[in-house]
């Protein structure tokens, strides 16, 4: 399988660096207006090749190079600043999706294509990108919550003392502030959170869980003010869609696609079925009116971004 990735900035490299090491593709191709930054990325990867799947990669400086791929993944556009919010990147990265989105489709089949986004605001991006490709909001595919939900599950399991793969747990809404967690469908290896608290005489209060909620919400700010940037968590979640989608693999992620039409439509993130063709079926979690009112706001707040620009 060939597959093309847009902007190859620290995001977009280190989701490369992650679809290589999968082993699940023989071609990847690299763009970026950045002709240099394509080549030397492409040489560094083909180097680490070698250590483990020896897979064709290339830099590209023009769009009809990515011909024959079957999935595309857009990592271009600004990177979020140390104080900055996802959603003051808007302008700036709707400019970069509405200059990449028809060059694409000009060179790709649209009948088969998925479109993976990454670019942030990400549900903005992907409501963007499918009302310029006119694909079906199947294949255009944002990442959406799968990094927040790693971050939740990931603390959860440290906090109970678990492996975080026993751990099931969403968050669902906006990739951003916004974002939602849904405590009530929680469990621990299909034990109810409160139930396999009281087994285990573990706990975690309401105070606990707001400052865990907290967490999740940061750690993007977190690691940017100690890093300059977050990319190592979304390319493990790149990969882990594509195994989806390659293998067919009809497995839940709480991936951001559009639904409704016309002024209801909206991309926001709920577990989702991803298999070949791409999202299969949405999902809707058992929720406390709390949590509902809240997945409410944050669809509202996606919206009101959309029709911004």
């Amino acid at each position: 399988m060939k597959i093309a990735i847009i902007g190859v900035g620290s995001v977009g490299s280190a989701v490369a660096t992650a679809v290589q090491k999968t082993g699940l593709v023989n071609e990847i191709v690299l763009f970026d207006r950045d002709g240099a930054r394509a080549r030397a990325a492409a040489e560094d990867l083909g180097h680490a090749s070698t250590f483990s799947y020896d897979i064709k990669i290339t830099a590209v400086s023009t769009y009809r190079a990515i011909r024959g791929s079957e999935i595309v993944i857009i990592a271009a556009g600004a990177n979020q600043k140390v104080g900055e919010t996802r959603t003051e990147l808007l302008h700036k990265n709707a400019s970069v999706i509405e200059d990449i989105i028809p060059r694409v489709m000009e060179n790709i089949d649209n009948k088969n294509v998925k479109i993976i986004i990454v670019t942030n605001p990400l549900d903005v991006m992907v409501m963007l990108a499918q009302k310029i490709s006119r694909l079906p909001s199947s294949r255009i595919i944002g990442t959406g919550t799968m990094l927040d939900s790693a971050r939740l599950k990931t603390i959860l399991s440290r906090q109970l003392g678990v492996s975080n793969r026993s751990v099931n747990s969403y968050v669902l809404g906006e990739h951003g502030d916004s974002s939602v967690v849904n405590w009530s469908s929680v469990n621990i290896g299909g034990i109810a959170l409160d139930d396999f608290c009281k087994q285990t005489k573990n706990q975690i209060t309401k105070t606990a869980r707001k400052t865990i909620e907290h967490r999740v919400h940061n750690a993007a700010y977190e690691i940017i003010r100690g890093r300059g940037a977050t990319w190592d968590g979304i390319g493990s979640a790149v990969a882990d869609l594509l195994h989806a989608i390659i293998n067919d693999e009809k497995r839940i992620l709480t991936t951001s696609v559009v639904e409704g039409i016309g002024k209801n439509a909206v991309a926001l993130s709920l577990p989702r079925i991803i298999g070949s063709k791409g999202v299969i079926a949405n999902l809707h979690t058992k929720m406390d009116a709390q949590e509902s009112a809240a997945l409410r706001k944050s669809a509202k707040i996606i919206r009101k971004n959309f029709d911004m620009i």
